[in-house]
């Protein structure tokens, strides 16, 4: 492989910060929300989730690209981040099996980036001053990139998933299988529906914006709701049609998003976490068994505490140890439950997937 000529590109924050690096993938400028992953490994996975739609991703591990990219190892059809940002970037691989480079895999999929940046400093600068909007370019002149900025929409009032979730609904798994389970796709990972289908489960994947009526008639034995992208409070329309499941007292598991809608449609709010959690090694305690489990997490909202507290329809059964925010409920007296982090863990640990098996035994018992 030839190595492409280096290219000047640069990173502008919307405080003032200006950083000049590199430019890797597609040459252009791309706008969004900056935040920050944690996890050594799984560039791949972390850039195809579709949870991070309009979002620049800092890569926190000091070497990006170094294994390649490879078709399998996708979460969604392609990368649904905005950008990201690396400290040192390879565009040769060691990984023999892998289909292309991660450079070749970025220019086909149009993605922008920036490497030879202090990605530690700028990890620093966010946790600090919190999440924030920035953008990526490498074909503006740096005085041209502040009006660029202002045109990036705030992530809180954000609706996403509507945007770049499946446009008809799917199948997935063994049409002879003996449980059926509705899937309402906010911004689904691949790795949950092979979480389902591996358990002995039929999908069948709905488009956001569906209702609970036509996911009914297709008979299915549970519902589940997804990740995504976005901001829960601007998400209704998912809201009318959660509290319709739960009047009917169907069988429900909601993951990261899912977690959040489920939540207000007990009533619960949700804010917006000053820098988020996203990375591989978060604590989480189950409150139920008192075991501690290490998460996989992505998500820049979180449910309120205090709601949750104050609330006769719901409790906490899991706790973020970092800072104590709720990292999962449960309905009383209904068959719901949720977490805000991700059990599928891709990537991540396994710690978590007895909650697949959870929501097997209450389609089951």
């Amino acid at each position: 492989m030839k190595l492409a000529a280096k290219q000047k590109a640069y990173l502008l924050l919307e405080d003032g910060l200006m950083l000049e690096g590199t430019a890797i993938g597609k040459k252009g400028t791309q706008g969004g929300e900056i935040c920050f992953n944690t996890g050594m490994t799984g560039y791949q996975e972390i850039y195809t989730d579709p949870s991070y739609a309009g979002q620049i991703i800092v890569n926190t591990t000091a070497h990006i690209g170094n294994y390649g990219a490879i078709d399998e190892e996708q979460e969604s059809k392609g990368p649904k981040i905005s950008g990201i940002v690396v400290n040192e970037y390879a565009q040769l691989h060691s990984r023999q099996t892998a289909d292309e480079s991660l450079q070749e895999y970025l220019e086909k999929n149009g993605v922008v980036g920036i490497a030879d940046v202090d990605t530690r400093m700028l990890v620093r600068h966010i946790r600090s001053k919190g999440a924030m909007n920035a953008i990526i370019s490498s074909d503006l002149e740096p005085g041209s990139l502040q009006a660029e900025l202002k045109k990036v929409p705030s992530m809180e009032g954000l609706e996403l998933s509507s945007k770049i979730c499946t446009d008809t609904s799917y199948f997935v798994g063994d049409e002879n299988a003996s449980l059926k389970v509705a899937v309402l796709d906010l911004g689904i990972k691949t790795s949950i529906l092979e979480n389902l289908t591996s358990r002995g489960v039929y999908c069948k994947v709905f488009p956001a914006k569906t209702g609970y009526d036509e996911m009914e008639k297709w008979g299915p034995d549970g519902y589940f709701l997804s990740n995504g992208p976005g901001d829960p409070a601007a998400m209704d329309y998912v809201v009318a049609t959660v509290e319709k499941i739960l009047e009917e007292d169907k069988p429900l598991f909601g993951i990261c998003l899912g977690h959040q809608v489920m939540a207000r449609a007990c009533g619960i709010s949700t804010y917006k976490m000053h820098h988020g959690h996203r990375g591989l090694n978060h604590p989480v305690k189950n409150l139920q068994t008192g075991l501690s489990e290490i998460t996989s997490q992505n998500h820049g909202f979180v449910i309120s505490e205090k709601d949750v507290e104050n609330s006769d329809r719901v409790e906490t059964t899991h706790l973020h140890l970092n800072d104590n925010t709720i990292a999962g409920i449960r309905v009383k007296n209904k068959k719901a439950f949720a977490v805000q982090y991700h059990p599928e863990s891709s990537p991540g640990p396994h710690d978590s997937r007895y909650l697949f098996d959870q929501f097997i035994h209450l389609m089951t018992q």
